[in-house]
């Protein structure tokens, strides 16, 4: 079983910073994907970024540019620096991860963490 906790949000006003951070722990081989999304209330939760274990990274257009996901893999830790923020980014933020528990088996997604309230307002 493998559990993520979410961390580092919290209330902020246009144009500033907040860096997220997601947590790994429990019976983990080895982790591909590590990915952000996000829920904003009466929406759908919907994919911000993602980093693979060979770094290849991929992000929703709406946060080009101003959102940047990295990993320490010897951490199982996920990071999403966001700048530039702006009232549409408000939403709780979740993480999920592709993981292996040992050798030989598949990748399996993790469950949803309980994510981070992430709130750009003046």
């Amino acid at each position: 079983q493998v559990q993520l906790v979410e961390s580092g949000g919290g209330l902020v006003q246009p144009g500033g910073s907040l860096r997220l951070s997601c947590k790994a722990s429990g019976n983990i081989f080895s982790i591909n994907v590590m990915a952000w999304y996000r829920q904003a209330p009466g929406l759908r939760r919907e994919f911000v970024a993602s980093s693979s274990l060979f770094e290849a990274t991929d992000y929703a257009d709406s946060v080009k540019g101003r959102f940047t996901i990295s990993r320490d893999n010897a951490r199982n830790t996920v990071y999403l620096q966001m700048n530039s923020l702006k009232p549409e980014d408000t939403a709780v933020y979740y993480c999920t991860m592709s993981i292996q528990a040992r050798a030989g088996v598949p990748y399996e997604y993790t469950d949803w963490g309980r994510g981070t309230q992430v709130t750009v307002s003046a």
